[in-house]
């Protein structure tokens, strides 16, 4: 099968530009080159940034096909019974926990809990070999945007769950007032993107060993209460100044490790437990000290539950955050 630069949009599902932006309207409010291996991302290089997340799933078997062939992810491990929890990730680290809960019934989209995770490719090239793979394979997007800082194409699993794959321009071309950063939403040049790759054929096999969650974005019922949660009492600090719709929090002066937004979920009380959707998700610390002293700042939060020297603790609206040192 031959294909074309607009056959690659058109197989995946987007049948114009505007269309494309349209659909990155509705996800998102808003560089590292490759070096030698195996260095990694600069969003997972900070003093706090993601690490692993995990979902609830109806369905494992079809949830794990999605991830392994959309993605490339690998499988790492699986525990339990009943199918129990299977481990996917990259280069042999962990990413995604997929958990059995088969008799859930499905999130609803205008709940809290979450909008995307955020998949960080190493480079350009990896997002246009991933690019191409998606088109032949007839994976469907929603969207595409240029975010100044990232490009971004997002997707929805099978159980609703929003993704988004990206990769981040060079951090020098980032454009910083003060400590708000420009992110935009505008039309993505996809034609440019597959340009770095042989568009005649399907070279993505399996995700770069270094690919990472770069980010997780979630719905919240009130911008007030996430950002007193995110900000205030975790320690992650505004990239977006204040925003009566969103947030966008960062450590290190990443774009942003988590964002939250109101658009559909705006006076969301606490999630369903038993429901798909997003059960935790972990914040890596790189200094045990910045561990220890957080340690000691959420032990006086009623939610905070501490094993093994790693924190749990359930944000307003019932989503477990990890906070774990590396």
């Amino acid at each position: 099968m031959t294909i074309t630069r607009r056959r690659a949009l058109k197989l995946a599902g987007i049948t114009s530009m505007a269309a494309a932006l349209q659909g990155a309207l509705s996800a998102e409010g808003m560089a590292a080159v490759r070096a030698a291996e195996p260095a990694l991302p600069f969003a997972v290089t900070t003093p706090m940034h993601v690490g692993q997340a995990a979902l609830r799933v109806r369905d494992l078997n079809a949830m794990v096909g999605y991830y392994s062939d959309m993605l490339g992810l690998e499988e790492i491990s699986r525990s339990g019974d009943n199918g129990g929890t299977v481990v996917l990730g990259a280069g042999g680290a962990a990413l995604l926990h997929l958990v059995h809960m088969p008799d859930a019934p499905f999130e609803t989209p205008t709940s809290a809990g979450l909008f995307h995770i955020a998949y960080l490719m190493p480079d350009r090239q990896d997002l246009a070999r991933w690019l191409v793979h998606v088109a032949r394979r007839r994976f469907p997007v929603t969207g595409f945007a240029d975010h100044s800082v990232s490009e971004a194409i997002y997707l929805t699993d099978p159980e609703g769950n929003g993704v988004e794959v990206y990769w981040d321009r060079p951090r020098d071309l980032w454009k910083w007032d003060g400590d708000v950063v420009t992110m935009g939403t505008n039309p993505l040049d996809v034609d440019d993107i597959v340009a770095k790759t042989d568009i005649s054929k399907d070279d993505y096999s399996k995700a770069p060993a270094n690919l990472r969650i770069g980010h997780i974005h979630l719905r919240v019922g009130d911008v007030a209460k996430a950002t007193g949660f995110y900000g205030d009492l975790i320690g992650l600090s505004s990239t977006c100044g204040k925003r009566a719709d969103a947030g966008f929090f960062s450590s290190g002066r990443y774009h942003h490790h988590v964002a939250f937004n109101i658009w559909n979920s705006a006076g969301a009380g606490p999630r369903d437990a038993k429901s798909t959707g997003l059960e935790w998700f972990s914040l890596e610390l790189s200094n045990g000290a910045d561990l220890a002293q957080l340690k000691e700042k959420l032990k006086q939060t009623p939610s905070t539950a501490i094993a093994d020297g790693d924190i749990g603790i359930v944000d307003p609206w019932g989503t477990q955050v990890r906070l774990v040192g590396v």
